[in-house]
């Protein structure tokens, strides 16, 4: 039986949450099986929590020379990923996107040709980028008296495009500017859809764990038969209530003894979102501080490799604030190592600022 703690471990080592490892961007975010990103900057600081002396130049560079992008994948979701997971993993999901869009918008679509929609967006987008308000009123004006939203989701959804920079360049802005992933790359999406390879990167980045699990970060359904597949080259365990767990025979199981730092993880941080039941690293009493009622998730404070608070950056004149809201009391060592790894945080941060604070909240 493996423990809620010793899954803990498990994933915080394989999130490279325990350590932060050495090793480059790219290889980083294919271990992490992509990084959630719809807002532009938080990968950064997921990076910087999770690499040795990672610096934003080096994600930023690779969003511009297109080794990175952005584009909607597992949930439907933006996340990031390497150029080679994006070619390979939006032809596993895609199906499970079109019909998404097709069962939220479908009093919107009745007695529209989806397919059609798709075709023309193509078209305009591949013709140039486009903005979504572009993209928006082009199908609007093929499509007269529809919804504008649902005509362009049903384009987000049925086709792989991306978010192209200055979009999510530090220290840069810009408007959310779309083209298709094979435009923007100058290669062609994968043929093989089944989803077997994608549930074994799941694994790796993010296991032990279970069919559900599995299904709650994929947005995928009816993956026990892919289990089942896979099962003869995978190890089980059960879990401390009674769920089956699978998990690779090579992949890291530490100690549940194991030390785990503070760490700071930025907003939709992919590891409160990649399990079923999500307590081995967030208490149940602890989501309703951090996944808001408008789909926001905050900012999340790990203590010995659980949620203990979440955590924002402010000014105030010319400091940059660094203000923790604890989910509990701490203990005079873990409030000392708050203070520190958050001072080395607002100097990857918020570098210009002239100066820095760390504000510990009393817990009431």
């Amino acid at each position: 039986m493996l423990s809620s703690r010793a899954c803990g471990r498990a994933t915080l080592d394989r999130q490279l949450l325990l350590r932060r490892a050495s090793m480059g961007v790219p290889a980083a975010i294919e271990r992490l099986a992509g990084m959630q990103a719809q807002a532009p900057l938080p990968p950064y600081t997921g990076l910087w929590s999770r690499l040795v002396g990672f610096r934003p130049d080096q994600l930023a560079e690779l969003l511009v020379d297109r080794s990175v992008v952005r584009i909607a994948l597992m949930r439907g979701t933006v996340h990031l990923v390497t150029a080679r997971d994006c070619l390979a993993f939006r032809p596993v999901l895609q199906a499970m996107l079109a019909r998404t869009v097709a069962t939220a918008y479908r009093r919107h679509l009745d007695g529209l040709d989806l397919d059609a929609i798709v075709a023309a967006a193509r078209s305009l987008v591949e013709a140039r980028p486009r903005t979504s308000a572009e993209l928006g009123e082009f199908l609007l004006a093929r499509w007269p008296g529809r919804d504008r939203l649902a005509l362009t989701n049903v384009a987000r959804n049925g086709l792989p495009l991306v978010q192209l920079p200055p979009r999510a360049v530090w220290g840069r802005s810009g408007r959310t500017v779309l083209t298709t992933a094979s435009n923007w790359l100058g290669r062609d999406l994968a043929v093989e859809t089944a989803p077997d390879e994608l549930v074994l990167r799941y694994l790796a980045a993010f296991g032990p764990a279970s069919v559900a699990d599995a299904q709650k970060w994929s947005g995928l359904t009816r993956l026990a038969e892919v289990f089942d597949r896979l099962r003869p080259g995978l190890l089980t365990f059960l879990g401390e209530d009674g769920t089956e767990l699978f998990d690779l025979p090579d992949a890291p199981r530490p100690d549940p003894d194991t030390a785990a730092p503070v760490r700071f993880l930025p907003e939709f941080d992919n590891i409160l979102l990649a399990h079923a039941d999500p307590s081995r690293i967030m208490p149940a009493e602890h989501r309703a501080g951090l996944f808001t009622v408008n789909g926001i998730i905050r900012a999340a404070l790990l203590v010995d490799g659980r949620t203990a608070g979440s955590w924002k950056i402010g000014k105030q004149g010319g400091a940059a604030v660094l203000t923790v809201e604890p989910f509990r009391r701490l203990s005079i060592r873990h409030r000392s190592a708050i203070e520190s790894e958050g001072a080395r945080l607002l100097a990857f941060a918020a570098a210009d600022a002239a100066r820095h604070e760390v504000r510990i909240l009393p817990f009431e």
